[in-house]
């Protein structure tokens, strides 16, 4: 598989496919396609159809294989960049949930639920994510810009949740809470802090899509007045 990402705010990423060569993504993000490529949906197995249902994910997998050599392109579904990974065994990702766009057939996505249950009381989009296992490609969607570090053994960053994009399977994720009850209250961050602890690569993006609609809400018209 060669690929090439193309575009600005809202980029594409093409994929040349030899015969037989397989992509796999969970959603609608195909967005354009020589005619010799077939789609087929697969669930996943009961169990792990299960998990993603309680996760929110989409319970279905679209595996698209080229008969020939073919093309398909996969679109962002907000401004920012579409990253390529390079998945191997030991080399495991833990991205945000809504990450994940398309990937070779020898990635393989699950679920991840944090397994520290504050996390999952008061972190948010923290406590359950998704882990790229297996071996191959994949493109995920980063929100905005991607800002990356390395950190050490016991080094931390603190992140506000939702520009945590992802870690590699090393990092430690944890939340903390904002001190002070005025700090807390008035100073507009929240309650919690997400915690990072390496050792491992972490990735960050600058425009979560969740501070984009918080911020655009009080402007959409209620129909009340």
């Amino acid at each position: 598989m060669r690929y090439e990402i193309k575009g600005g705010s809202f980029p594409v990423v093409v994929c040349e496919l030899e015969n037989g060569e397989q992509m796999i993504t969970e959603r609608g993000s195909m967005v354009w396609m020589s005619p010799n490529i077939d789609m087929e949906t697969h669930g996943g197995g009961l169990g792990r159809m299960f998990a993603k249902a309680f996760s929110g994910e989409s319970m279905f997998q679209n595996v698209y294989t080229s008969r020939g050599q073919g093309m398909i392109a996969f679109g962002s579904s907000f401004p920012g960049q579409i990253k390529p990974i390079h998945i191997a065994p030991g080399q495991e990702m833990i991205l945000q949930k809504s990450a994940f766009l398309a990937a070779e057939s020898g990635v393989t996505l699950s679920t991840h639920f944090n397994q520290k249950m504050r996390v999952g009381f008061f972190g948010g989009e923290g406590f359950i994510m998704q882990r790229l296992s297996g071996s191959g490609t994949a493109f995920v969607e980063i929100d905005g810009e991607l800002i990356e570090y390395e950190l050490k053994p016991g080094q931390q960053i603190v992140v506000d949740t939702g520009n945590v994009a992802g870690f590699t399977s090393g990092v430690q994720i944890d939340i903390r809470q904002v001190p002070g009850v005025k700090n807390a209250l008035l100073g507009g961050e929240g309650l919690f802090h997400t915690v990072l602890t390496g050792p491992g690569r972490i990735w960050l993006q600058t425009m979560p899509i969740m501070n984009v609609a918080a911020a655009v809400a009080p402007y959409i018209p209620t129909g009340k007045d």
